[in-house]
């Protein structure tokens, strides 16, 4: 992928694990024949070991999803399907592959529906009318750890980068890393899983803490940035460079004592 683009290896599905050589297991999700053949293709021209399942319809992509080691490493997924359309198609996926990172292909690429996708947890959005290369490209930062972004949607936050931005190339004034704002380790750790669109039960399980204190750590998240929402943190950290390997407490006993409740 261009050097412009790269994002620091890091495993989605475990905060704990950073990645090298992530495996290219991706099940695509859209009702049109020629999309899901082309992305296909690309991906196999990319990767000839790539495992690549097709599902055209939301039912049939949550009945793939529930079998046993069904979960893929990504899933690319058009809203709009024959069973169910718009966001709550991204709610339905989300909610049966909690730990498997989703990109957003659509040909929608309104600011609304990039945003809501964000919302709801995508770790990219991806315009149907995009490059190819482009396309390997911020699948390769999404596998990554990273979050792509049309450069449209970033472009007020002062990341502007040709075809898109990602949550990955250092290029601003912090140099990549998190600002000191005032966050606690513990804090880190739930914004870390929040930009990766982790839902509360599952911060909460992972961190071993509450719901409650899930909710309170996201909340000071969202006061120390002076944003309302997981959307407004996913582009403060893009504008600033900063990548969800960037995302690491430094743990001292102060802090690590301060947050267990």
């Amino acid at each position: 992928m261009p050097a412009d683009d790269a994002a620091l290896g890091y495993d989605t599905r475990n905060p704990a694990v950073e990645v090298r050589d992530p495996l290219m297991n991706v099940l695509i999700v859209d009702d049109h024949p020629l999309i899901r053949s082309g992305v296909k293709a690309m991906l196999v021209h990319h990767d000839r070991h790539a495992v690549v399942r097709e599902a055209r319809k939301l039912g049939e992509a949550l009945g793939m999803l529930g079998e046993e080691n069904g979960a893929p490493d990504l899933i690319l997924l058009d809203l709009n399907l024959p069973d169910c359309s718009g966001l709550p198609t991204l709610t339905a996926i989300r909610e049966a592959a909690q730990r498997t990172p989703v990109v957003v292909l659509s040909a929608d690429d309104s600011q609304g529906t990039i945003l809501g996708s964000l919302d709801r947890g995508a770790l990219g959005f991806i315009p149907k009318t995009m490059d190819p290369d482009l396309i390997w490209s911020a699948l390769g930062i999404v596998l990554a750890g990273g979050i792509y972004l049309p450069r449209e949607t970033l472009a007020e936050g002062g990341c502007v980068r040709p075809g898109g931005c990602s949550v990955g190339a250092s290029s601003s004034a912090t140099g990549g890393r998190l600002p000191e704002i005032g966050l606690t380790d513990r804090q880190i750790d739930a914004l870390r899983m929040l930009v990766q669109g982790y839902p509360n039960k599952v911060i909460a399980r992972e961190l071993g803490i509450t719901e409650a204190t899930v909710k309170a750590h996201v909340s000071a998240v969202l006061r120390a940035m002076k944003v309302t929402s997981r959307t407004q943190v996913v582009i403060w950290l893009a504008g600033r460079g900063i990548t969800i390997n960037d995302l690491r407490p430094n743990r001292t006993a102060d802090s690590g004592n301060s947050d267990h409740a």
